[in-house]
């Protein structure tokens, strides 16, 4: 394989994939409140986000996890500075707008226990159960390198292959703790967990190249070979998506969790090593700013949607639903910028900087 250099701009070494991060979260926003075409397209695109996620902590925890027991403190710390408190502001406006306070509601959501429990109404946020999934991951991530490192992938992968079948066992017994085993595919962390395995293996193939003398890949082969098969399982989808048919269930399933993350890792190595027109839009100054802003956006929206465009904005928009959605969407986006820039981002340094042991 020939050497390859990470290209990087501003402070940010993989700025096209924080413009990923502004896509997706504008593609969910989109779903939740679509704009008037005659039909309604739906795609899972949370697999962009869970690869995603694989890559980041293993490509910056890695190394640092096995140079001593003290970074694990660290590592913990960094992962409740970077989701924690805005999900405790928002989740918390969520609640008081449902003026729900039954004990058993409070503790799922505040815990991040709730999308583990087949109980739609114990979600104060609908779609943060994606992020009831990352933090089994971060949590189990530290286990999954040290299997690495003493024995290779693909034990770590094997005991993620073993964590999901226990998962799909337990979700035969008659309680709602993980339900069913469409329920285990769809929302749980267990059932997803090969997406963040696509990402892992690709930060291990960076880390594995990075300090080789290289130069940057010529063309963009890698990126139109990931987009040509992301689009293609896509359309598969799309075309075949029937999930009241128990064998066109599993069929989504598998090509959605099992399938789609490879190409969705293809493309982001040739985002991250190739000078491709798409890796420059997605480095664009702009969409970098609304991705560092997107978690902030993920979990607003619907809050916005439900608590502020529907009852208030839609009114004033009778008639001219598309612009009602291009409208809100720019609200929504306004207020997440401002949620990151005066509390996520300033927290986040507080915590890191006020509890992380010194270097």
């Amino acid at each position: 394989m020939r050497p390859f250099s990470l290209k990087k701009q501003g402070k940010e070494t993989f700025p096209a994939l924080t413009g990923i991060r502004a896509m997706g979260a504008a593609s969910v926003f989109f779903v939740h409140l679509p704009f008037d075409f005659g039909f309604k397209i739906i795609i899972d695109v949370m697999v962009f986000f869970f690869v995603l996620s694989g890559f980041l902590i293993v490509y910056l925890y890695y190394d640092d996890l096995a140079v001593k027991s003290g970074n694990f403190y660290r590592y913990f710390i960094n992962r409740f500075a970077r989701i924690y408190p805005v999900y405790f502001l928002l989740v918390t406006i969520a609640i008081l707008l449902s003026h729900d306070h039954r004990p058993v509601y409070l503790f799922k959501n505040y815990t991040l226990t709730h999308a583990l429990f087949f109980i739609q109404k114990d979600r104060a946020i609908q779609q943060s159960w994606s992020i009831t999934a990352e933090e089994c991951f971060y949590l189990l991530a530290p286990f999954f390198m040290f299997l690495i490192r003493r024995f290779n992938y693909f034990s770590s992968l094997l005991s993620a292959m073993v964590l999901f079948g226990a998962a799909l066992w337990i979700s035969y017994m008659p309680f709602s703790f993980l339900h069913t085993p469409g329920f285990v595919f769809s929302v749980t962390f267990f059932g997803h967990f090969f997406e963040f395995f696509c990402g892992i293996f690709l930060a291990l193939l960076i880390l594995k190249n990075k300090k080789k003398e290289a130069h940057a890949l010529k063309g963009s082969r890698w990126t139109n070979l990931g987009t040509c098969g992301i689009l293609g399982a896509i359309g598969y989808l799309l075309l075949t998506n029937n999930m009241n048919d128990p064998h066109q269930a599993f069929q989504f399933y598998f090509i959605n969790n099992f399938f789609l993350p490879i190409p969705v890792a293809i493309l982001y190595f040739g985002l991250i090593c190739e000078n491709s027109l798409l890796s420059r839009l997605l480095s664009l100054n702009l969409l970098r700013l609304s991705g560092r802003a997107s978690y902030s956006f993920y979990l607003v929206h619907m809050i916005i949607i439900e608590s502020i465009a529907i009852p208030y904005v839609l009114p004033h928009f009778k008639g001219h639903n598309n612009l009602y959605v291009i409208f809100v969407f720019i609200l929504t986006q306004l207020i997440a910028l401002m949620i990151y820039l005066f509390y996520e981002q300033p927290l986040n340094m507080f915590i890191r900087k006020k509890f992380s042991p010194k270097q």
